[in-house]
């Protein structure tokens, strides 16, 4: 019996992962979403299904908990199917004082943001590759130069970017395309929960989350290695390749004071 391909879809209930959702539904993909809110999925699923696309394989889990992959691989064999996209979107920041910003919160979004990304990664390529798929990973802008005010949140995208480059060049000839996704600022729920102050996020260089999918999308059908969406967008990560880090982190610092809300900080975010 041939399996059904699916692009499996975490932190798919909100966000840069709804729309991620849509785009790649509208394209004629079956969905396998992942995200904590069962509520959500059901929701976005019935969207898929009235709007014409194939029912989505719904799993609600939590990927900070190690079995939670397990859960994922079993729900999609048991559907008879096999991922042929792989789009690692869930993860979270929080804002704060790396000694501020409780200890507990900082290892699990390691854990979100690292670690269940690449344990995703190894358990699924194998069936990627078997369908010649694609790997699309979504990391940030955040990636390019440490981040004083969220040290371990902009560690852990430069993680996701140097990783996600890597396996690029090692599928090379392989009929797989991989590409990171690195977005600037895009107004969701990330922000509030976040602890930044939502006001801040404005300006040229915030885009929608659904024109940030479609780019995502677009770059990872193309191959292309890295995908940064938005003209102002690509100038600041060319600025941060040019500009030494000790002449940077001074005006991140400052941004990220700016952008605080002190009384949110330390917030979980779901994408």
């Amino acid at each position: 019996m041939s399996l059904s391909p699916v692009a499996l879809i975490t932190g798919a209930s909100e966000g840069i992962g709804l729309e991620l959702a849509r785009v790649f539904a509208a394209h004629g993909h079956r969905l396998a979403l992942v995200a904590r809110r069962a509520d959500r999925l059901a929701t976005l699923a019935q969207e898929i299904v009235a709007a014409g696309g194939a029912a989505p394989i719904a799993i609600a889990a939590d990927l900070a908990r190690p079995e939670a992959i397990d859960l994922v691989a079993a729900q999609i064999a048991a559907a008879g199917a096999q991922t042929q996209f792989l789009v690692n979107n869930a993860g979270f920041g929080l804002n704060g004082a790396f000694d501020a910003v409780d200890a507990a919160g900082q290892l699990g979004m390691i854990d979100l943001n690292v670690r269940a990304l690449t344990a995703l990664t190894q358990r699924f390529l194998p069936d990627v590759k078997a369908q010649r798929g694609g790997l699309l990973n979504v990391a940030s802008i955040a990636a390019y130069a440490p981040g004083p005010g969220m040290a371990v949140y902009y560690a852990s995208k430069a993680y996701v970017l140097s990783l996600t480059e890597a396996l690029h060049e090692e599928l090379r000839g392989t009929g797989v395309r991989v590409s990171a996704l690195c977005p600037g600022p895009v107004r969701t729920g990330f922000q509030e929960r976040a602890g930044i102050d939502g006001r801040a996020v404005q300006g040229a260089a915030v885009l929608s989350a659904r024109a940030t999918a479609e780019a995502g999308y677009e770059g990872l059908m193309r191959n292309r290695r890295v995908v940064v969406p938005g003209a102002v967008n690509k100038g600041l990560v060319a600025a941060l390749a040019w500009f030494p880090h000790a002449v940077m982190l001074p005006k991140i610092a400052g941004r990220q004071m700016r952008r605080s809300a002190p009384s949110a900080a330390g917030q979980r975010s779901g994408s």
